[in-house]
C-alpha cells in the first residue's frame, strides 16, 4: 500500500481555510476544462470536490476541474513529464518521484531538517524565496508551479520506549536512505523495508522501530498492535510537501482572472489538506493507542546538524540548489536549531 492510500479522513470535519473566495473576482471568458491527476485515492474525494467547486465559483464557471485519482491516467511518478507534455493539464504531485529530472526536487519534497513546523515551512517558502526557486525550476520544464501542499508529522514508532538517541543504538530502525544516512552517524542500525512489510517486521522482532509518517498512518497500518511508543523527532514536520502543477502553455492561455481563481483555490486547498492530515493524527492521538515522548532538545539539534551533510550534497547540484540550502540554513539558524 502507498502512503497516500493509507490516509483516511479521520478528522471530525475538514477545517475551513481562512482564505475567503469571492465568486465575483473573475470575469466570464472562454470555458476551460482541466484534467488533473493526484496521488490520492477515494479518501480525499471531498477535498478535491471542494477545490474544483472553488475554481468553478471564483472563475464564474469558466474553469472546471476534472480530477482523476492516483495513477488513473498515468503512473504517479510520470506526472511531471505528463504535465510538461500536456498529456495532463494539472497534477498534485510529490517531487521525490522525479528527483532525477529536477535539480531541486529533493529539497522541495522535504529533506530532513529543512523545517520542523508548518509555520517554519511557510516562512521558508514565502519569505525566504523557496517558492520563487521552485517556480523557476518548473518553468524550465514547461510547467507552472502553483504552490506547496504540506502533509503531516514524520516521527518514530518503536516497540520499546525511547528517551534519547543513545537508546536507538540498541535497536534496528526502518528508514529511507536519506534518513538512514543521518541515523548511521550516531551508530544507529537501519534497514529499508516497504510499507507493506512493516507490520510483520515489527511483530516478529525483525525490526524495533520505523520512521514512516505520523500516528494516522501508523494506525492505518495497524502498527500499534506491535509498537506503541511514538517519539517526536523534531527532524522534519510536516514530513513531506506536494506541489500543485499546471502545464505552462495551458496556464498562459487562461485569462488573468482565471489564473487568479486557480491561485486562490490552490491556496485554500493547501490549508485544508494540511488540516485534514493533522486533524486525523490528533484524532488518533486521543484514542490512547500510543504513548508519546520527545527526544531531548540536544538530540534533536544534533540530528539537524547531521542533516546538514545532506544539505551540502544537495547544494552542490546546482546554483539554484545552493540558494535553497542557504535559505534553509538561515531559517534553521533563525529558529535556533543550529
Amino acid at each position: 500500500m502507498k502512503r497516500r492510500d493509507l490516509l483516511k479522513a479521520a478528522a471530525t470535519g475538514i477545517a475551513a481555510a481562512p482564505l475567503a473566495l469571492s465568486s465575483t473576482t473573475a470575469k466570464a471568458g472562454d470555458n476551460v476544462r482541466l484534467r488533473m491527476q493526484t496521488l490520492y485515492g477515494t479518501e480525499t474525494d471531498d477535498l478535491y470536490k471542494m477545490f474544483a467547486n472553488d475554481v468553478k465559483a471564483v472563475s464564474n464557471k469558466s474553469v472546471r476541474i476534472q480530477r482523476f485519482r492516483g495513477s488513473e491516467l498515468v503512473p504517479n511518478d510520470q506526472m511531471l513529464d505528463s504535465v510538461s507534455k500536456g498529456t495532463l493539464d494539472m497534477c498534485q504531485g510529490y517531487a521525490g518521484y522525479w528527483a532525477g529530472q529536477l535539480d531541486i526536487a529533493k529539497i522541495e519534497s522535504g529533506i530532513p531538517g529543512a523545517w520542523t513546523s508548518y509555520d517554519e515551512a511557510i516562512y521558508l517558502h514565502q519569505k525566504q524565496g523557496l517558492t520563487a526557486l521552485l517556480e523557476e525550476a518548473y518553468a524550465e520544464k514547461g510547467v507552472k508551479y502553483l504552490g506547496a501542499i504540506f502533509g503531516g508529522p514524520y516521527d518514530l514508532l518503536t516497540t520499546k520506549p525511547v528517551n534519547s538517541l543513545e537508546d536507538l543504538k540498541k535497536m534496528k530502525i526502518r528508514a529511507t536512505a536519506t534518513v538512514a544516512g543521518i541515523l548511521e552517524k550516531f551508530d544507529i542500525p537501519t534497514v529499508y523495508l516497504p510499507s507493506q512489510e512493516l507490520y510483520v517486521a515489527l511483530s516478529t522482532g525483525a525490526i524495533d522501530g520505523v520512521i514512516y509518517g505520523g500516528s494516522l498512518e501508523y494506525k492505518a497500518l495497524k502498527l500499534h498492535e506491535s509498537a506503541k511508543y511514538y517519539t517526536y523527532l523534531n527532524m522534519i514536520n510536516p514530513g513531506y510537501a506536494d506541489g500543485m502543477l499546471i502545464n505552462m502553455k495551458k496556464w498562459e492561455s487562461l485569462s488573468e482572472d482565471q489564473q487568479k481563481a486557480l491561485e486562490l483555490a490552490t491556496a485554500k486547498h493547501a490549508v485544508n489538506m494540511h488540516a485534514w492530515n493533522v486533524n486525523g493524527c490528533l484524532d488518533v492521538n486521543g484514542e490512547g493507542i500510543f504513548e508519546f515522548s520527545s527526544l531531548p532538545e540536544a538530540d534533536s539539534k544534533a540530528l539537524t546538524v547531521a542533516a546538514m551533510d545532506v544539505w551540502k550534497e544537495e547544494a552542490a547540484k546546482s546554483p539554484r540548489n545552493a540558494k535553497a540550502i542557504d535559505a534553509i540554513t538561515a531559517t534553521a539558524k533563525a529558529t535556533g536549531r543550529v
